[in-house]
């Protein structure tokens, strides 16, 4: 087991990464408030793990509380959110009793949104089953739900006590999930990273290949790197956190526009950060080849990497609700090299719609 620090003062926790870890209800519990749990997950998850992760924790004397919902980002709404609360306060939860997320991104936000709010606030662990929420959404602390208009636009920054990444999890994970995961991990080799780049380039088949101790390496370098940014700047003021959103103003837009779970996070990010790679190379920022290195790799990750045509028109008026706008103006993260990222507002209206027109031209 690899152990990784986040460093937030009174609020800092581990994330602990190794196979197997959901059977160990010694360190399911360790950081558990009171002798019960709620445990949170969705139809898919519940039928491979919930048994596992209940008989561990009641092994270690936790009474469980099962909530199952619905599995899709289509979700993620105030009514699946509504369900949660409604469960919680049936069986009579209280301000110590903490949440248990077991499951994906989805799960792990909306568990997390309702451990921020419930009763003001009640502790909650992240126990993250898929890749992309191994080295992404379950450690920093952003929970939200989705809105209509927008993805993740209603939640709270709340950390949790502890992530417990179960890489054996991986093993049950569809290829098409793996690849989403891939492109949150190529991702901190572009925006901080540039040695994991290039180790990227060179391991990317065995990590497709779902190579145990590739997949251990990148998972634990990315918790490295998120973990260090989140130290840095935890709500996103200084502008160091916002870096990790390469890609998402574009990806968010295609998964609202095209409408939630059409695409996954993952998919919609990888071809959003092609479309981010081309406007810093419009700007003058990068070249043509670090273009073409970050599609490449993409690419050999199984991931797309080319926008759907939702029409320039959409594209900005759905990027207009990125929650990256200040002052009325959007702001973008871009590439001025392999490793290197910057957050800018100057860029023109005209320069955003020719690279958005040109990228779908692509499709």
């Amino acid at each position: 087991m690899h152990t990784v620090q986040v460093a937030l003062a009174d609020r800092s926790y581990p994330i602990y990464i190794g196979a197997g870890l959901l059977a160990r209800g010694g360190l399911l519990a360790h950081d558990l408030p009171q002798n019960r749990a709620a445990l949170i997950t969705d139809t898919t998850v519940a039928p491979l793990y919930l048994d596992t992760v209940a008989s561990a924790l009641g092994a270690a004397g936790v009474s469980v509380t099962p909530v199952v919902v619905p599995a899709g980002e289509q979700h993620k709404d105030w009514h699946t959110l509504n369900a949660v609360f409604d469960a919680l306060l049936a069986n009579h939860c209280e301000r110590k009793t903490a949440l248990v997320a077991l499951g994906g991104g989805v799960i792990g936000d909306l568990a997390g949104f309702a451990a921020a709010t419930y009763l003001r606030g009640v502790p909650f662990i992240q126990l993250p089953t898929t890749l992309l929420a191994q080295v992404d959404s379950s450690v920093g602390g952003k929970t939200a739900i989705n809105h209509p208009h927008g993805k993740n636009m209603i939640g709270a920054f709340y950390q949790p006590l502890a992530v417990i990444a179960d890489t054996a999890t991986l093993n049950t994970l569809p290829d098409r999930e793996l690849s989403a995961g891939l492109a949150e991990v190529i991702k901190y080799g572009l925006i901080r990273d540039p040695a994991f780049f290039a180790w990227l380039e060179s391991n990317i088949d065995a990590l497709i290949g779902r190579d145990p101790g590739a997949l251990a390496y990148a998972i634990s370098r990315s918790c490295e790197n998120k973990a260090e940014v989140v130290a840095a700047d935890e709500r996103e003021e200084s502008g160091t956190r916002a870096l990790l959103n390469l890609g998402h103003t574009f990806g968010h837009a295609i998964e609202t526009g095209l409408g939630y779970g059409t695409w996954l996070h993952g998919e919609a990010v990888a071809a959003g950060t092609v479309v981010a790679a081309r406007l810093s190379q419009h700007l003058g920022l990068i070249g043509a080849p670090e273009v073409a290195r970050v599609a490449a790799l993409l690419e050999r990750a199984r991931l797309p990497v080319n926008a759907p045509d939702l029409g320039v028109e959409r594209y900005l008026q759905l990027m207009g609700m990125d929650k990256k706008v200040e002052g009325g103006r959007m702001r973008f993260i871009l590439l001025r090299g392999i490793g290197s990222a910057l957050l800018t507002a100057e860029v023109s209206l005209d320069a955003l719609a020719a690279v958005l027109a040109a990228s779908v031209a692509h499709a």
